[in-house]
């Protein structure tokens, strides 16, 4: 099946300034046939046009319930009421930038937003499967600088969308000081006295360094995917190229650093700087870059704590351990 849906906890953080509550909507903590009855249901109920031959879990993730369609559409309905004003936002957004990127992403044909206990988002599946890094290492030089082409493109088209006035009332702002001093402070409260004591000083160096210097600040925001890495970026066998960006769920107002981030936590140095070879002014970025890929995983970890979620916590506080 394709990878549409899948995706790191530690990519899928917003940086808030304030834990929400998580109001269930329709889901339930494990999947069970009858639960994929019930998604099935919402969307006959809803376009009852639509010939169902085929419904397949893809994802039961933190955020979205995402079925696959007669191998033909992706379905996607969200968890829980934050995740609901995501996908309105990720809709409006989608409709907004529908040609105006080098790569292929969701076109909305199916939405029903209106009632919260049935929401969802249907488009029509695009080719391919997650650009995982084993596949990557696994083609050629020349297929490799080929990718690294085309994220680059992408990630300029996407960052210069002119008329940003356009998307602010859509779209949250994010990575500003106040949101990155909150992470920091709950990071302290939260994780720092569980970690071992040189993962202490690192952690807290890491935020009050990068924190303490205005000039990571100044950049003009412009519009990121928010979730760049491997498990949103589909790949082509065939063709041996990216074949669309999926997931804009958290895609708001802020620093481009932080989709390189997303490369640089999937791929690593070498195919990042590859992609970044024509971005502009791209060498002040590294610093930023460097920042955001080291919270992935205390996020990740902050996450899983604050949301009951064992298997994220341990995932992303396990470097930070002491050492056996």
């Amino acid at each position: 099946t394709s990878g549409h849906g899948n995706q790191r906890v530690s990519d899928r953080i917003a940086l808030s300034t304030q834990k929400p509550e998580r109001q269930l909507y329709l889901a339930v903590p494990s999947f069970t046939m009858e639960n994929l009855r019930k998604y099935d249901q919402a969307i006959r109920q809803i376009y009852p046009d639509l010939i169902i031959n085929k419904t397949e879990l893809i994802s039961h993730g933190q955020n979205n319930i995402v079925l696959n369609i007669n191998d033909e559409f992706i379905f996607r309905f969200p968890k829980y009421e934050e995740d609901l004003q995501s996908l309105k936002r990720e809709v409006t957004l989608l409709t907004l930038i529908q040609g105006k990127v080098s790569l292929a992403i969701p076109c909305p044909r199916f939405t029903y937003l209106e009632e919260q206990q049935r929401a969802l988002m249907g488009y029509p599946m695009l080719v391919g499967h997650p650009l995982w890094k084993e596949i990557l290492t696994s083609t050629s030089r020349i297929t490799q600088a080929n990718l690294a082409r085309q994220l680059g493109d992408f990630l300029k088209t996407l960052h210069q969308i002119p008329s940003i006035s356009e998307f602010s009332d859509h779209l949250p702002r994010a990575d500003t000081v106040s949101q990155l001093v909150n992470v920091f402070q709950r990071v302290r409260i939260q994780l720092i006295p569980r970690m071992r004591p040189d993962a202490q000083v690192w952690a807290i160096n890491h935020f009050e360094t990068f924190l303490s210097q205005p000039e990571h600040f100044s950049h003009t925001p412009v519009l990121k995917h928010g979730d760049f890495g491997a498990s949103n970026i589909l790949f082509d066998q065939t063709t041996k190229s990216i074949s669309g960006i999926i997931d804009f769920g958290n895609a708001s107002l802020g620093d481009p650093a932080y989709d390189f981030a997303g490369l640089l936590s999937s791929y690593g140095e070498n195919f990042v700087r590859q992609v970044g070879n024509d971005y502009p002014n791209f060498d002040e970025l590294w610093p930023r870059i460097r920042f955001y890929q080291g919270t992935f995983a205390l996020l990740e970890a902050l996450f899983g704590l604050e949301n009951s979620d064992i298997n994220a916590y341990e995932s992303g506080i396990a470097e930070y351990l002491a050492m056996n």
